[in-house]
Formats: C-alpha cells, structure tokens, sequence
C-alpha cells in the first residue's frame, strides 16, 4: 500500500484528528499495514515493545494468561481504535497478548515515531492519556463488578458497554452490536461461565430486553438503549 493511500485511511480515523497533514504523512510513511487472519496472535505476552496500533477495520481481544492457566480478557477493541498505546512506562516488553478475533486490518506504528507525535502534538498526547485512563478505569469497574454484581448484572453491563462502544443505532432507541465472540469468550470478559453466558442471553431474549438468530448469537439486537441502561443502573 502507498503512502497516499495511508495518508487517506489514517487522517479518516477519529483517533487521529487532532494531528497536522505533516504528522500524517510521517506517520504514514512508517506504518506497516497488516492483514491478520482470525484467531492470529498480532503479538504475545514477554515480546519486545515495537509498535502501537491502529484498527482499520476489525476486532481485537487483549488477555492475560493466569498463572492457573485460565485466559483473562483485559479487553476488547475495534474499527478505528488504538491498542497498545500505553508504551510510556520503564517496561520494554509486553505483558498482555493481542489476538484477532476475526480477520482485521490494522497499522502498525512504530513506536519512536509515535512517541515522537505524542510530544509534539499536545491535543493528541492529552487525548492517548484520556484512553489509556479510561481503560483503566474500566478495569477497574470490572473488578467492582466482579466483587458486587451478580453473573446476571456483569452480563447486561457487557451487553450495554457494547452497543456504546460498537452499536449501530436503528429506529429511535434500537441498537445492534456483532461482538463476535464465543459464549466462552463473553464468560471470560463478564468473568462468569459458558453455561452461565448461554443462560443468561436466553433470558433477557424472553424478557425481550435483546433478540438474538439462533445461528447468529454474535449479533445482539438491543430492543431499547434506554431500557437496557435502566435495567442496568436497577441492579
């Protein structure tokens, strides 16, 4: 792929309007654009620190690996969002995995020349502090929900976060989100079980809180945002 074309797709992403044309073309110039196959590793936990990316079009799960052996999901990113960006601490190699939950295309950045950006851009650095403080957070409240909410209330919070994050809004208050993950993939973010997961989905489909196909369980129509959001603060 060309640097002009680069330039297109990159100055198009939300998470990089703060940044002049020149730093677009440089950033262009040194970004290496890769197709990653679902279920690919985009890079491992222990792996040299190398770059910071960005998702054209796709879906990435960020884990841990459990000294038990269970896999924890940290989180979940997609179409024009960043991973990796949180490269300002004294560590040089990564302590999570990155692995492609269907197939994604994305960019990778070099991380001099993104550290570079980031100190001459003062909107955009305030702006890659903003996300990786609300990752944190978000960690965090997981960990309250863990201790506080029920299998049920983590689960509704998931489906909520999602249609915010990733929901095409239909109708007034409708809102369908494809995550595209597995009952167990869910169960490891909502830190429940499959069974559980599977359980849980069918009920709020007879409660006709979502809809889901049968053949289609990635896709969660959400019949009312509003609705959900209440149901949620409720529990």
């Amino acid at each position: 792929m060309n640097i002009s074309a680069k330039m297109i797709t990159l100055s198009e992403m939300p998470i990089l309007k703060t940044l002049s044309s020149g730093q677009i073309e440089l950033m262009a110039t040194h970004a290496i654009f890769q197709k990653v196959a679902k279920n690919s590793i985009v890079y491992d936990t222990g792996q040299k620190i190398e770059y910071v990316y960005l998702i054209e079009k796709g879906s990435i799960k960020l884990g841990m690996l459990a000294s038990c052996g269970k896999t924890l999901t940290k989180d979940l990113v997609y179409d024009l969002q960043i991973f990796g960006e949180n490269i300002f601490t004294s560590g040089t190699t990564t302590r999570e995995f990155a692995e492609a939950m269907v197939e994604t295309k994305l960019y990778k950045i070099p991380v001099d020349v993104f550290k570079n950006i980031v100190f001459q851009n003062n909107a955009f650095a305030s702006e890659i502090m903003l996300i990786i403080v609300s990752k944190l957070q978000n960690l965090e409240e997981r960990l309250q929900n863990f201790v506080f909410k029920k299998a049920k209330e983590r689960i509704v919070d998931f489906i909520y976060r999602t249609g915010l994050r990733k929901g095409i809004k239909i109708g007034i208050n409708e809102c369908l989100i494809d995550h595209g993950m597995s009952h167990k993939e869910i169960a490891y973010l909502t830190d429940t079980s499959r069974q559980t997961v599977a359980r849980i989905l069918n009920e709020l489909k007879k409660e006709n809180f979502i809809h889901y196909g049968s053949r289609k369980s990635s896709k969660i129509l959400i019949r009312d945002m509003q609705v959900m959001k209440d149901y949620k603060l409720a529990g």
